[in-house]
């Protein structure tokens, strides 16, 4: 994509300056020194804004950590920012430690650093990579400026079940899209220079299969073959390391009865060995310490030898490695060999991030001040959360509303909140900057007092009277706008759900308002695919507004009143009922295909088809579009060639909207099943209105390749479908054969 930019690696003298400084170092490091550097503890002095100041009195946790750091103990720490605290921090290790190696600074900024962008599941539903590199380059500039070298992120967890909570920190169900998505975002946190103090390493995570979690359970096992694992769930971190990442997140998941933080076939065969990872792997939160939970380590000790001999070079937050390794190595059960590569990629790391040229990057509080929450960036915040706005429904074209001449009545659990807009995984919000969906509404309308906000209920319980209070402010209205759904504690890290439905006393505050009457605009906060029932599901209007993140109610008020169209697309599957969990749309056909009439005997649940309510890539505009049948070049594609597929888009309305064109194949007949539909390319094309628009996308011998039995990627010649639609379950399949 034109405007994606990888940070580039050093260059070859530089490398060699790095490699003899770091070689002088290590000659003169102790076994201790060694296991310090591949130490990560929490930062106690950066964890609230102000910092810790030069005269203040440290607490014991910090008097520890700061003699740790003087004793070449800690080699890195995480979760703390802050300008004004950096340089005393970073004097610690630097001036105050015998070999003078400066500190890792890494931080989790998922989604935004103060200023909070819509989370990753949401933006994801833009479809627009573009868009995701210019947020994660404002969160880098926020996290940078702030004293923060690396990232935990992105996450690029192909995640299938909707159950699973941590769905919210990815791009969704979809390979390819993950894949674009990783790349993306990696540009974007890394930017084009990594030494400079606005680019933040980032760490791809969890690596590997986290996002396969049975039942959707967090922290739960994997079971898959090996052509699954390399057809869906490594890809995403592939694209990672070739848009230049240089750390990699061990996951807490056991993956064939192997735990990933033991796993040297996945940490150095395949990170190492096959794709020439150069950078290092950090372990999760203690995952390497719960080698022994998972009953693949006797204890502590033994974990710390497991996980540094499968791949794991840094561990975080156990001190596993430092209470360990000296004595593993002086056993001869970890050569002194292994240990030396972990700190030499850790060094190496550092360099690249020029920390030894400039430890002091990121200390300049005129800076942080300028930057952090600047209007710039709160500005992408809510063009980034308008275009993540996906509209599942406009029954009557209700929607857009007009700002005036129409009472609104503004019910449920997230209408007046600026607490919860932000999502998960936003430790470091400015809540100052949160902009509730009852403010961005009333700074729309021409007439502020049309808009009444009644709760109606809490997230999981019911409030007294509320009810009542919601049918009054209804039956007094002319539109009701229900904002219902999860809360941030719902959708989140250990938030896994068995039913993925809207809460009990939500809907039944959403059932008395619809027996009002009156036409019903559900705005679903939401952090994963959803079941809709009953009212919900029966509204005239729904849109998925996600978690937006600071400039949340205006977002949402630019689309819901028409200054700007619904341009989103679902980037994971709504299932009919929870119990259809694990849905994707890139499932098998199974023997017994699924039929559009109830036929027995077929692949399918008794009570809902074997579909999605609301498909992948699922998107509605402010006019019907209608879509022509594809068109293929040729009915044949010549072995290592390529064909064209056009469709053409005709804009009914009276304004110009976005849509995105998807383009999925089928190979109908394989040495291997493959998928029903799987999406290999999108356009994202503006269709002025009244007008029609013809769009061509090429169709490649790459897009025909498969994961072979021998886990290569292969093409076998043959008869295949190719859509180009509107969701992945939408449009009428052209047809060609591959020849040899």
């Amino acid at each position: 994509m034109a405007g994606l930019m990888m940070a580039p690696r050093m260059t070859l003298a530089k490398q060699a300056e790095a490699k003899d400084r770091i070689d002088a170092l290590m000659a003169r490091m102790t076994i201790e020194e060694k296991a310090g550097q591949l130490n990560l503890m929490n930062d106690p002095f950066r964890w609230r804004p102000e910092g810790v100041n030069p005269g203040d009195r440290l607490d014991s946790d910090q008097a520890q950590t700061a003699a740790d750091i003087k004793a070449g103990r800690i080699g890195a720490l995480f979760n703390g920012v802050g300008a004004a605290t950096t340089r005393l921090v970073q004097d610690m290790a630097v001036r105050e430690s015998r070999l003078g190696i400066p500190l890792l600074f890494a931080a989790d900024i998922v989604h935004g650093l103060r200023t909070t962008f819509p989370v990753p599941l949401g933006e994801s539903a833009s479809w627009d990579l573009e868009l995701a590199e210019r947020t994660a380059r404002a969160a880098a500039v926020e996290g940078g400026a702030s004293g923060v070298h690396q990232t935990y992120a992105p996450m690029v967890d192909v995640a299938r079940d909707q159950r699973w909570g941590r769905v919210v920190e990815g791009a969704g169900e979809d390979v390819l899209l993950n894949n674009l998505f990783a790349a993306a975002r990696t540009k974007g946190f890394q930017g084009d220079d990594l030494t400079h103090w606005s680019s933040l390493l980032a760490c791809p995570k969890h690596f590997a299969a986290y996002g396969a979690a049975e039942s959707g359970m967090d922290y739960n096992s994997t079971d898959m073959s090996e052509v699954m694992l390399r057809s869906v769930y490594l890809p995403p971190f592939k694209a990672a390391l070739d848009a230049g990442a240089l750390s990699v997140m061990s996951a807490f998941n056991d993956l064939n009865g192997v735990p990933t933080s033991g796993n040297k076939w996945l940490l150095t065969d395949i990170l190492h060995g096959e794709w020439g990872f150069a950078g290092f792997v950090v372990s999760d939160y203690t995952s390497e310490a719960e080698l022994v939970a998972h009953g693949f380590a006797a204890d502590g000790r033994d974990a710390a030898r497991i996980a540094l001999m499968a791949g794991v070079d840094m561990s975080m937050k156990s001190g596993l490695y430092l209470r360990h390794i000296p004595d593993l190595v002086a056993s001869g059960e970890v050569p002194m060999a292994r240990v030396d590569q972990a700190v030499r990629r850790v060094l190496m790391t550092k360099a690249a991030l020029g920390l030894f040229d400039d430890p002091y990057r990121g200390s300049d509080v005129a800076v942080e001040r300028r930057v952090v929450g600047s209007r710039d960036h709160l500005d992408l915040a809510r063009e980034a959360g308008r275009k993540s706005i996906v509209m599942l429904k406009n029954e009557g074209g209700l929607l857009p509303l007009p700002k005036s001449g129409q009472r609104i009545a503004l019910i449920g659990p997230f209408g007046a909140d600026a607490a919860d807009v932000f999502g998960p995984w936003s430790i470091f919000k400015d809540t100052d900057l949160a902009v509730s969906l009852e403010q961005g509404l009333r700074q729309a309308l021409r007439d502020p007092n049309a808009l009444t906000v009644v709760k109606g209920s809490d997230v999981e319980a019911p409030l007294p009277g509320g009810i009542e209070a919601a049918v009054a402010a209804a039956n007094e209205a002319d539109v009701v706008l229900l904002a219902i759904g999860e809360s941030s504690v719902m959708s989140a890290e250990s938030k896994s759900r068995v039913s993925i439905d809207i809460p009990a006393p939500q809907l039944a505050l959403a059932e008395a308002v619809a027996a009002t009457g009156k036409p019903v605009v559900v705005l679903l906060r939401n952090g994963r695919g959803m079941e809709l029932s009953g009212a919900v599901a029966g509204a005239d209007s729904i849109l998925v507004t996600w978690f937006l993140g600071s400039e949340t109610g205006h977002a949402i008020a630019d689309v819901l009143f028409g200054d700007h169209e619904p341009t989103g697309r679902l980037p994971v599957s709504f299932p009919f009922r929870s119990g259809q969990s694990p849905f994707y749309y890139a499932h098998k056909a199974t023997g017994r295909p699924s039929q559009p009439t109830d036929q027995e005997f077929t692949s399918k649940f008794r009570e809902v088809p074997h579909a999605a309510l609301y498909p992948f890539g699922h998107g509605l505009t402010y006019a019907p579009i209608d879509w022509s049948e594809t068109r293929l070049s040729s009915q044949t594609m010549a072995w290592n060639g390529q064909i064209e597929a056009s469709v053409t888009l005709t804009n009914g309305g009276d304004r110009d909207v976005t849509e995105v064109v998807q383009l999925y194949i089928r190979d109908r007949v394989a040495s291997l099943t493959q998928p029903v539909r799987l999406l290999k390319a999108f356009r994202r094309v503006t269709v002025p209105a009244g007008k029609s628009v013809e769009v061509t996308m090429p169709l490649t011998f790459a897009d025909v390749q498969f994961m072979g039995p021998d886990h290569t990627m292969i093409a076998e010649p043959g008869l295949f479908d190719v859509w180009l639609s509107a969701s992945a379950q939408t449009g009428q399949a052209a047809q060609f054969t591959l020849l040899r």
